[in-house]
């Protein structure tokens, strides 16, 4: 079955990141809404495969650090040996499904 290469719009740049593997990342990216915000969950190759929609900005940056995230500007060591993936960012499912928002690994 092919991937739904739906384009998805995400204005922010200001990326996250949590190791998850030996050369793999998940990355996020949080967009505000009228209602307060959403995170977009995303691999390496830019593709979307998970969201999740906090109150604030601040609720949301809370939730990734929680949950094992850290900001990729905040980390210069990062910067050495982890590429940002690059838009245009796409609908991509995960192997394993929507595994933040089913909450098997979020808390």
């Amino acid at each position: 079955m092919p991937f739904n290469e739906t384009p998805v719009e995400i204005q922010s740049r200001d990326y996250w990141f949590k190791v998850v593997e030996f050369l793999q990342q998940n990355w996020a990216l949080i967009d505000e809404t009228k209602d307060g915000c959403t995170v977009f969950f995303f691999g390496d190759t830019s593709g979307v495969f998970d969201r999740l929609s906090f109150s604030s900005v601040a609720e949301a940056e809370q939730a990734l650090r929680r949950n094992g995230f850290g900001r990729f500007a905040d980390d210069p060591k990062a910067h050495e040996f982890i590429a940002i993936p690059q838009p245009p960012f796409h609908e991509r499912p995960h192997p394993n499904g929507p595994i933040y928002s089913s909450g098997r690994f979020w808390r």
